[in-house]
């Protein structure tokens, strides 16, 4: 397992309908690495778009044989305001490595503390939030694991079928681009964000499923 391989674990959104703004809701994906099971990532999200609550919790085991070769433990939670993050306290443990990053929206500016030290961030702030369709018109999002602010290229690949519970859907496809990753995603015709193929560096996918 690489460290670039490690941070795509973290940067995984969550789904959720365009028109349900106002309500809370919940998603559990299971995860897989090729065809292998390795564990799951859960997101919980409350209140109204003009000040939402997320909670985001995960865990891998990647298993060599009989033994744990590799473990991962993640859970953030994020304040957002209009579509901007307004507040987040993100910690992992990455098999054994701590990591802790937290910041808050002040007066026009993102101030954030990371395992590399600080940072301002003028204006909207939005991390790797599949949730949100307006995602996919940034030029730069937040890693919530590493607090690293990365440069991306997202584009529409085209109409397509995926299963999701289950069930063949139509879905339009995107893939996201940047110096560490390649990341392919799946979203209904009502902008759910449904499945996730991430690209690893040995050829490995990794795998984002609603079943």
């Amino acid at each position: 397992m690489t460290r670039k391989l490690l941070i795509l674990f973290i940067l995984l959104g969550f789904a959720w309908n365009a028109y349900a703004v106002n309500r809370s809701d919940s998603w559990n994906f299971k995860v897989y690495l090729d065809d292998k099971p390795v564990g799951f990532h859960t997101f919980t999200i409350d209140g109204e778009s003009a000040d939402q609550k997320l909670k985001s919790v995960a865990r891998f085991d990647v298993d060599f044989f009989i033994i744990t070769a590799y473990s991962y433990q993640h859970e953030s939670n994020e304040r957002w305001t209009d579509d901007c993050l307004a507040e987040i306290k993100a910690s992992t443990n990455d098999n054994g490595e701590k990591l802790l990053v937290q910041g808050q929206s002040i007066q026009g500016k993102f101030d954030l503390a990371t395992p590399k030290g600080k940072l301002d961030i003028p204006g909207c702030v939005m991390t790797f939030a599949y949730w949100n369709p307006k995602m996919l018109s940034q030029k730069r999002l937040l890693n919530p694991q590493n607090g690293e602010y990365v440069d991306v290229d997202i584009k529409p690949i085209g109409q397509e079928s995926i299963k999701v519970n289950g069930k063949n859907i139509p879905a339009s496809h995107y893939r996201l681009i940047s110096e560490k990753f390649l990341i392919d995603l799946w979203y209904s015709p009502d902008q759910r964000w449904v499945a996730l193929d991430s690209t690893l560096e040995n050829g490995r996918i990794l795998h984002y499923r609603i079943e």
